[in-house]
């Protein structure tokens, strides 16, 4: 399978501290991909270095062969890169369908002189958004609740209406980023399932930052390992959980963090 994403020899430093250290791995298309590692192993950093918010000290970072180390963080999301945060990033006192629609809205076509005088195609557009907003939103489970404030939603529900955000964009590559976090045994167990849905309807290859172990396993094809800032293992599931540095590293033998 071809590599969507390629990072080979990422650097970035804050001051004197080395947040990622010559991390290197790539993405294939189609897969869902684990980002492992322990607090402080830089794996937010990198994130925010493959969608534009950090630049790279030095190293590579490609897209579908095209190098976007540097590239503006809307260039990078219209180039089809979406994400999620870890903490979440929500329009609190904007409506679930506005939410949604921030992002779908980067899709729509009119120009300047349409959007003044609400031009025929202005409107067109504008139902375009809204029909399309909607339809990410009840497969979400959300649509019940379009018209309702972003942040009177339950944790849960918030989670998954940023990953609809996300895929508002129409990305080919979603960056989740602890998307388990906050969640109970349950919760977690049925998430590992939506994901897996999500990558299937959508057509999306996934990457995660996750420390909810049996999420990782259950769902990755591949996982990276990071270590201060450094790729320390890569490969299937099986492959890390028998990876030895990985065990003592991270897993302490169980095979959870």
């Amino acid at each position: 399978m071809s590599a969507l994403l390629e990072v080979d020899r990422l650097t970035k430093r804050f001051g004197g501290l080395c947040a990622i250290s010559g991390c290197g791995f790539s993405v294939r298309e189609g897969d869902a991909h684990g980002i492992i590692g322990p607090n402080g192993a830089g794996k937010t950093t990198l994130f925010n270095l493959v969608t534009g918010i950090y630049r790279p000290t030095e190293g590579t970072i490609r897209f579908r062969g095209k190098h976007i180390a540097g590239m503006r963080p809307g260039k990078i999301a219209l180039m089809g890169i979406g994400r999620t945060f870890q903490n979440i990033r929500l329009c609190t006192n904007l409506t679930v369908l506005d939410n949604v629609r921030i992002a779908f809205d980067s899709r729509l076509c009119y120009s300047l002189p349409e959007a003044v005088f609400r031009l025929p195609r202005l409107e067109r557009e504008e139902r375009r958004s809204i029909v399309g907003s909607m339809g990410l939103l009840e497969p979400f489970g959300l649509a019940e609740h379009a018209n309702e404030l972003a942040g009177d939603l339950p944790y849960g529900s918030q989670r998954r209406l940023e990953i609809a955000r996300a895929l508002a964009l129409k990305p080919s590559l979603l960056l989740l980023d602890e998307p388990a976090a906050g969640l109970n045994t349950g919760e977690t167990a049925a998430l590992t399932e939506f994901l897996r849905w999500v990558r299937n309807h959508f057509q999306v290859t996934i990457v995660l930052i996750e420390h909810h172990m049996h999420l990782v396993m259950n769902l990755c094809d591949r996982i990276t390992v990071l270590d201060f800032g450094q790729t320390i293992a890569e490969g299937t599931p099986a492959e890390v959980r028998a990876n030895p540095r990985v065990i003592d590293a991270y897993l302490g033998g169980t095979g959870e963090e």
